[in-house]
């Protein structure tokens, strides 16, 4: 990582985890409360353009934000094919664990740490709070419901939000909160659908997910518990 961490421009990174090298962009405030690792959903990276306009709202909040991508181009290449890593949570939660300890490593090691969480990127989120210390999760869209077990040994707050349209997936988010015992929250966006393209629904998610790390990750040097 370069010495500077105050560069409020994204700048490339590259971080080797679960035996794969990852390609990310780092985004670092001045003073930043925190870091938010991005989980990308389906078909998506760390060019999503709906994620990276959250990121920017979270660094004008006064968090880092590390978006990245949780396969390789060449798993890439094949999931285009054959949706095969995308459905892989466990992977993508070995991917998210792995960029985890990478920030642990790094000059942002003190920072508390959230997790946002898109569409099957949530699972990935969820799986990997409750193997290394995370202070809080955000989920967009999200498949809580593919942590499966796990759901039940996330401790950290968590806050679902869920497209008031999109009801299929409002009702598998709603079975996830009730297997949960974390505090978790589910905040249904009126009007919205699961990409939340409507006008002021990408806003008020950004807003939502802001306020919900300011609330709940704690200071430097306080860092949480895992999950189990």
């Amino acid at each position: 990582m370069p010495d500077d961490v105050a560069d409020p421009a994204p700048r490339p990174v590259v971080i080797p985890s679960d035996g794969a090298t990852l390609s990310g962009d780092l985004t670092v405030p001045v003073a930043p409360a925190g870091v938010v690792v991005f989980a990308h959903g389906t078909g998506s990276g760390r060019h999503s353009p709906r994620n990276r306009r959250v990121a920017r709202t979270l660094v004008d909040a006064g968090f880092a934000t590390l978006l990245l991508d949780l396969l390789t181009p060449a798993e890439d290449a094949a999931d285009r094919f054959t949706s095969h890593y995308r459905f892989d949570i466990g992977l993508l939660a070995d991917r998210v664990v792995g960029a985890i300890d990478w920030l642990h490593a790094s000059k942002l090691g003190e920072l508390p740490i959230g997790l946002f969480g898109a569409s099957t990127g949530a699972a990935a989120a969820l799986i990997a709070a409750t193997r290394t210390p995370v202070a809080a999760v955000v989920s967009r869209g999200g498949r809580p419901d593919l942590a499966g077990p796990a759901l039940r040994f996330v401790r950290c707050p968590t806050l679902l939000l869920v497209g008031g349209e999109d009801r299929q997936v409002l009702e598998l988010n709603r079975r996830a909160l009730e297997a949960m015992s974390a505090p978790a929250s589910i905040e249904i966006v009126p009007g919205a659908t699961h990409l939340f393209e409507e006008p002021g629904a990408l806003d008020l998610v950004a807003h939502r997910a802001a306020t919900w790390f300011r609330d709940h990750l704690p200071r430097a040097g306080e860092r949480p518990p895992a999950g189990h």
